[in-house]
């Protein structure tokens, strides 16, 4: 009997090992957390674009990052992300919103998320995108000190080449 005693606190040690002592938080609520997040800093991008405010803008972005323009313009580090987007508000983008038509968020790593979204520049009096409006832009985000921000932002007008 004390052998099949030993036997079977072998097995429970040997069990015991291979089941952790605690379970991690859940990663589908860390996970809806992270999403949430992502979604309140397009909704500060979005409402730093509408107000005009090139330092706000800069703001959702680390300090190195980058950001190309539709038109090709490299942004490079938040202060001249600042700088290059005032410039933008003031002139030619002033008095515009942005309109999201739809987005995709893949985490590549769980700090870091790539997101696509298709949209267009909104111009005082719009309510809709135009097709020659319509840009699809890459954005990565990374999660730092458990904040999210964007390390680089590249946007290019839709113009399919037909078959």
């Amino acid at each position: 009997m004390s052998r099949y005693r030993n036997l079977l606190a072998a097995a429970v040690v040997l069990a015991a090992g291979l089941i952790p002592a605690a379970v991690p938080a859940s990663a589908s609520s860390t996970r809806h957390d992270d999403l949430a997040a992502l979604r309140q800093l397009r909704d500060r991008q979005d409402a730093a674009w509408a107000a005009g405010s090139g330092p706000a803008y800069a703001a959702l972005y680390t300090p190195d990052a980058d950001v190309v323009t539709f038109s090709g313009d490299h942004l490079a580090g938040r202060a001249e992300i600042a700088r290059g987007m005032g410039h933008y508000f003031a002139t030619y983008l002033q008095g515009t919103r942005l309109s999201q038509q739809d987005e995709r968020i893949r985490f590549v790593e769980p700090d870091t998320a790539v997101v696509i979204r298709t949209g267009c520049v909104l111009w005082p009096g719009q309510s809709a995108c135009t097709e020659q409006a319509l840009s699809v832009n890459t954005n990565v985000a990374v999660k730092r000190r458990g904040a999210w921000l964007y390390t680089s932002f590249q946007n290019t007008r839709i113009r399919p080449i037909e078959p």
